[in-house]
């Protein structure tokens, strides 16, 4: 699974939490400049995460807007630990309960 990250400077120890769920390639944006609005999401990606708190307000509009019309799952989530892996597992669950399966949108996020 290919997983662009927006937000965030510095990601830590978010690629070990990303490792084991699975996430083998990721691609991160700091979003924080106004420049970031005309980047083009990688073809090969198969989910957005974007980091709500360290991201420029407009880049996160447009990025929810083409996630929605690629009908990418998005997940929306703080820049912290505890909270990426609670929506990372509320993702998981939803994706066993096909919710996000058949180019549905997600329900659960």
């Amino acid at each position: 699974m290919s997983v662009l990250i927006i937000g965030a400077d510095k990601l830590g120890n978010i690629p070990s939490i990303l490792e084991d769920r699975g996430i083998e390639k990721y691609t991160h944006w700091d979003g924080r400049k106004k420049g970031m609005r005309n980047m083009e999401i990688p073809t090969d990606t198969d989910m957005v995460i974007l980091f709500y708190d360290f991201v420029e307000h407009r880049s996160s509009q447009k990025v929810k807007k083409i996630a929605k019309d690629k009908n990418l799952p998005c997940i929306y989530s703080k820049r912290s630990i505890s909270d990426l892996v609670k929506q990372l597992d509320k993702c998981a669950q939803c994706q066993e309960y096909m919710c996000c399966k058949n180019g549905t949108r997600c329900k659960c996020l």
